[in-house]
């Protein structure tokens, strides 16, 4: 069924891309994606996304019976999953603006214990939006407003530059005010396949049952030859991670409306030069994991032992990137750097932790990437190598990693992207 949908989805733009465009009562489709194909190769274990496809950092040492590290074991993959379909429509101003939508899927499927999906055709982003002289507004799945579609990492991994820089698309609702060279952005959204972790893992209900939806306040400077383009934003989230708690002998249920608030910023920059691109990004983050990034929050207390009602503590992140690149037309030269850190808590945490890396300190990468251009074909190789040191979860009794000791990986990438 999904088959026969992709080929309807193709004829119907063609047919209607085939008419005459002058008509400003036709509705004009426009097909486009690409087909891409990654061989990969990990010197070891690594913490990982859907079969190594999305890397983020190296595994943590695991002894077996003689103390030898199972997981300092190489391993390679070749994956086609990340090929993408995407669909936009234009068609007759509605409200004075002009309207657009657009529906973009790939092959990446929903990795699960039984991998009952793979291959799987899932929704990457699906918006509609309205455009006005000076004003935008946008309804629908899009990248989270710390993803700055104008200035990421320019990586050839799947990971986008993840963990040091945030991943994830939210069902959303985007308003953008444009004043000469400044926009201004204000967004509300909620959580779909990117979610925050709490005690019952990871899942969208604890923004849901929340009734805040998440917050983001962002400024926006670009040049008018658009060879300069800066910002900063805000970011405002709740949680709430249980409804109810149990009593110290589990045999009576207690109401529990205690929530978790979480502030995060960021800031960017993005230099254009004739042989050069420049891109940089810092951000603080407060219970990050819905953003792919490490992080989380933790049990600060039980105030109430007789009901086992609890207080939530964040833990705080510091992330910071570079990516460089290189403007030829047949060959581009690129490099990225990042690094992440887990600050831990402002308070003492006496409690469970809900958090990704919580046995990392910090971690770094280093990726250079060359890409050779024929028209729409593109080649290219790519290393990263990524370091981790892990140690003591809540060492210090505030969520940070103590007597750490280093572990690392080595990925060779070599991919092939055939854009359409």
């Amino acid at each position: 069924m999904k088959q026969i949908i992709i080929v309807l989805i193709i004829a119907v733009s063609f047919t209607i891309c085939a008419q005459d465009k002058k008509d400003d009562s036709k509705f004009i489709l426009k097909l486009s994606g690409f087909v891409k194909t990654d061989a990969f190769f990990d010197s070891r274990q690594t913490v990982n996304i859907r079969e190594g496809h999305f890397l983020l950092y190296p595994d943590n040492v695991s002894l077996d019976a003689n103390k030898d590290d199972i997981n300092a074991k190489s391993n390679f993959n070749i994956l086609s999953i990340q090929s993408r379909l995407k669909v936009a429509v234009t068609g007759p101003d509605v409200f004075d603006a002009k309207p657009s939508g657009v529906i973009e899927a790939d092959f990446f499927g929903n990795e699960n214990s039984s991998f009952s999906d793979v291959n799987g055709f899932r929704l990457r982003h699906a918006f509609v939006k309205l455009n006005w002289k000076t004003t935008e507004l946008l309804a629908g799945q899009y990248w989270h407003p710390m993803f700055i579609a104008e200035s990421f990492p320019g990586v050839i991994s799947f990971n986008t530059g993840a963990p040091f820089q945030p991943f994830s698309r939210n069902p959303q609702i985007r308003v953008s005010q444009t004043m000469g060279n400044l926009k201004l952005i204000g967004c509300v959204f909620s959580q779909r396949d990117f979610t925050s972790f709490g005690p019952d893992g990871a899942s969208s209900k604890y923004i849901r049952n929340s009734a805040i939806p998440n917050l983001h306040f962002q400024m926006q400077y670009k040049s008018d030859s658009s060879d300069f383009f800066a910002g900063a934003g805000v970011d405002y989230k709740t949680l709430t991670p249980e409804l109810y708690t149990s009593n110290s002998s589990a045999t009576k249920k207690f109401t529990s409306d205690k929530t978790l608030s979480s502030l995060s910023t960021i800031g960017f920059l993005n230099m254009k030069f004739k042989p050069l691109s420049i891109k940089l990004e810092g951000i603080f983050a407060q219970n990050a994991y819905d953003m792919v990034m490490i992080g989380g929050y933790a049990v600060k207390n039980i105030i109430d032992t007789s009901t086992g009602v609890k207080e939530f503590t964040n833990l705080n992140t510091i992330s910071f990137w570079a990516d460089l690149q290189t403007t030829g037309e047949t060959v581009q030269f690129g490099l990225f750097t990042g690094y992440t850190k887990n600050l831990g808590s402002n308070d003492s945490i006496n409690g469970t932790i809900y958090a990704r890396g919580s046995n990392v300190d910090y971690v770094y990468r280093v990726a250079p990437r060359i890409v050779f251009i024929s028209g729409k074909f593109n080649i290219a190789l790519e290393g990263e190598y990524t370091f981790a040191m892990y140690g003591i979860v809540n060492g210090d009794k505030k969520g940070r990693v103590t007597s750490g000791y280093a572990m690392n990986n080595t990925r060779g990438l070599l991919s092939f992207i055939y854009n359409f």
